[in-house]
């Protein structure tokens, strides 16, 4: 009776194929955005179909290699490709393993909003950068949704760092147009732990206490090594260590001390019977002869 439809058309999706090529191969001036974040480039036929069907926005897209069975997913930046052309980042077309003008399956897709994701780094050139997470956040504003498994590439400081999706959750493929997604990064890829080094145990510190006890009073023992004969002969333990250990004197407390005595003593050389010394040889003080100037006798 009315000339009009008063209930919802059900969604219909977008499903078609296109030739891929390279951000590269795109005529005009080199596009850098598009080669930075994870959207393609597709012809203005395909903004009209869309128009047309009943989808969901934002629009985005589930691309497929049959060839090889690579699956990832993007959104679209703009509608300016040559008809039955879709140009694409270049890490996208390596991701699915395309060559240049090779066939994409290019499906509508609805994907669930975006709550964690886990990424691993592929150089350990990413640990130089200060705050790893704002670069990650400020480079992910290019993306429309992220799929398990995929190495994106992100642009700072005019180098190309590549980190792979780990995990996405709810699902394998997520979006993260205006979410709220915590950030998780893995190890990079070939780095390992610093060496820590282990403290020497106590049995070991005791035998070092011991062989320290060689030297007493802490003092140097010089040529305190073994040696070796040409002959093949060693001499006894005893003769070596009356050899190499010096004689030291050590101190002997006084037990005929008697309170408020004071004691200077002074030591002196031991000699031995062989050598022995003139008491007239030692130095006295102001031992020699005088001299007068004038004569004694006279006056």
């Amino acid at each position: 009776m009315f000339g009009f439809n008063m209930f919802h058309e059900p969604m219909r999706p977008f499903n078609t194929q296109y030739r891929c090529y390279s951000v590269s191969m795109l005529p005009g001036n080199e596009r850098q955005d598009v080669e930075r974040g994870g959207k393609i480039i597709m012809p203005p036929s395909a903004l009209d179909t869309l128009t047309r069907l009943n989808i969901v926005y934002p629009m985005l897209f589930k691309l497929s290699n049959k060839k090889t069975n690579r699956v990832t997913h993007c959104g679209v930046l703009e509608f300016v490709a040559d008809e039955g052309k879709v140009y694409l980042p270049y890490w996208m077309m390596h991701n699915l393993l395309l060559e240049e003008g090779g066939l994409l399956q290019i499906e509508s897709i609805s994907l669930p909003i975006a709550t964690f994701s886990k990424f691993q780094p592929q150089s350990e050139d990413f640990l130089d950068i200060t705050n790893p997470k704002a670069v990650l956040e400020n480079g992910l504003r290019n993306f429309a949704c992220l799929t398990t498994g995929d190495i994106i590439a992100i642009k700072y400081n005019d180098k190309i760092y590549e980190l792979c999706v780990l995990e996405t959750k709810p699902g394998k493929a997520v979006s993260i147009i205006e979410c709220d997604m915590n950030v998780e990064f893995a190890a990079p890829l070939g780095y390992k732990e610093p060496k820590q080094f282990i403290r020497r145990p106590a049995l070991e510190d005791e035998a070092m206490q011991e062989d320290d006890k060689d030297n007493i009073n802490g003092e140097f023992v010089a040529f305190s090594g073994q040696g070796n004969r040409l002959d093949g002969r060693t001499k006894g333990k005893d003769d070596l260590e009356k050899r190499v250990r010096p004689l030291l004197k050590r101190g002997i407390p006084d037990y005929d001390y008697k309170l408020g005595t004071l004691r200077f003593i002074r030591t002196t050389r031991s000699t031995n019977g062989t050598e022995t010394k003139d008491v007239q040889d030692q130095f006295e003080a102001f031992s020699g002869a005088g001299n007068v100037l004038r004569d004694k006798g006279r006056k």
